[in-house]
């Protein structure tokens, strides 16, 4: 039997996007068992749907995919890939400026971690297609513009006048402002994608006004959420049977002990936190402050705003070191998912990242870190509340799905942290035997079940899973991925 899930669907879906869904064929068999050879037939969206064309991606694509000797995995890898120009991305030219915004997928919203994460694995092609640095020119512009639109809002509508589907939540809600729950890494993504384009294009016409306002308000932001005054001006409430859509305390969340962390109301999954100091979004704030006090020294020669980034990164950096590890009995010390300053800790993992796996993913940590490599072991184990395994596969969870439901992304993450080749080889093989024929990655499955999977299109993971393939050939691992049968 066929059970498919798809959480968060057409709701939000324009005629554009639901015809160039429509046009990825999922009638062929969900049964890895009869899929052939000659069944994988590429499930993109035809040529003229595609809503963004890259040579340079289709390039890489055919290069990457004549190397891969699986059929299977270098199908997945053709569906993939470039899902996120295939379906996701719409760009245009606004007052002589690239505007580009990026969907996540099956909600017609840009959030800023899914977007930053979406087009991350084509800046390193940005030199090779002019088209494509203008659009991810573009993307990083609409993110800065976004943030000085609402620093406190996770995701955005293309269309800045538009008013949403949670206009009724109760926070200052503002048109233009898909859904306003305050996360750290929704300022974390667009340094890091801004970063990265600068180092590699060497173009560093994107700081300009927008970066300098965009810049101002995250700085002014985090010290905000750093509480030392008060809880600040953002509060969050929302009528619904989900706990961890809303917050406690008048929408003020859980009581917090200023200790230097700053605060995260939600996480990358948008739950609410537990306790309020998100440890692996305050690590990817420390990296990414210290990216900006170098973009702002280095190009806008302000050095006054480069050290407020660096001494609030450092702050931060010291009081995770103070307060983010723990002395479990059997992983010895390892580092806490959440804390409040007041001495208490949460012990789990989520699988969105930023999480705990994927700190060196993001740069926040070295991969050899003895303490990470301790909490390593315990998030892939049945100490954390939220891993799970079954007849089907394993890995990470969290609540915003639930019981069972493990992410791919987790899989991911513990292939691009890993330095085990039989264990990013385990890693690939279960991400194939886990997409239910469809040749796509999906938000999660159900461990004993992979047909039972929520939300079929998913761009941030099926890009990552792109991303994943194009590395370990690029790091020499092409023979890992052959050795598959």
């Amino acid at each position: 039997m066929k059970k498919i899930i798809i959480l968060g669907t057409a709701l939000f879906l324009s005629q554009m996007e639901i015809k160039a869904w429509e046009t990825i064929d999922f009638s062929l068999p969900l049964d890895n068992t009869v899929v052939k050879a000659d069944q994988y037939i590429s499930r993109r969206p035809q040529e003229s749907e595609r809503l963004f064309k890259s040579k340079a991606i289709e390039n890489e694509l055919q290069r990457i995919k004549k190397l891969l000797k699986n059929p299977k995995l270098a199908w997945m890898f053709e569906n993939c890939y470039p899902n996120t120009l295939d379906t996701t991305v719409r760009f245009e030219m606004k007052n002589g400026k690239p505007d580009t915004s990026v969907y996540t997928g099956d909600i017609h919203a840009m959030w800023l971690r899914d977007s930053g994460a979406q087009v991350w694995p084509y800046v390193h092609l940005a030199n090779k297609d002019k088209e494509l640095k203008k659009m991810l020119e573009g993307t990083i512009l609409r993110q800065f513009n976004s943030i000085i639109l609402d620093p406190y809002a996770n995701a955005f509508y293309t269309d800045t006048n538009e008013v949403g589907h949670w206009k009724d939540d109760i926070t200052d809600m503002k048109p233009g402002v898909h859904e306003r729950k305050w996360e750290i890494d929704s300022h974390c993504y667009p340094i890091r994608l801004a970063y990265q384009y600068w180092k590699v294009t060497g173009d560093s016409g994107v700081f300009q006004e927008e970066w300098l306002q965009a810049i101002t308000c995250i700085i002014t932001t985090l010290k905000e959420q750093q509480r030392k005054d008060g809880v600040g001006p953002y509060t969050f409430q929302r009528k619904s049977e989900r706990q961890l859509d809303t917050l406690s305390n008048d929408g003020k969340g859980a009581p917090i002990k200023p200790v230097g962390l700053i605060v995260s109301s939600f996480r990358p999954s948008d739950d609410a936190t537990t306790l309020q100091f998100l440890v692996p979004s305050n690590f990817f704030a420390v990296s990414s402050l210290r990216k900006a006090a170098e973009i702002l020294t280095k190009v806008n020669k302000d050095t006054k705003l480069a050290q407020e980034c660096t001494d609030l990164a450092n702050e931060v950096e010291s009081a995770l070191k103070e307060h983010a590890t723990y002395e479990h009995p059997k992983y010895g010390t390892i580092y806490a998912f959440e804390v409040d300053g007041f001495g208490n800790y949460l012990l789990m993992d989520d699988a969105n990242v930023p999480s705990l796996l994927a700190m060196p993913y993001l740069g926040d940590i070295a991969v050899n870190d003895p303490v990470y490599q301790n909490t390593r072991r315990f998030v892939w184990s049945e100490d954390n509340p939220y891993f799970f395994k079954g007849t089907a596969g394993e890995g990470i969870g969290g609540p915003h799905v639930g019981y069972d439901m493990a992410w791919p992304m987790s899989i991911m993450m513990k292939a691009f942290t890993s330095t085990d080749d039989a264990e990013i080889k385990w890693c690939v093989e279960l991400l194939m035997n886990t997409d239910a024929g469809t040749g796509f990655m999906h938000e999660s499955f159900n461990v004993n079940d992979q047909y039972d999977f929520t939300r079929a299109w998913f761009a941030w993971q099926n890009t990552l899973f792109g991303e994943l393939i194009v590395k370990l050939v690029n790091d020499n691992k092409l023979d890992i991925l052959n050795s598959i049968q």
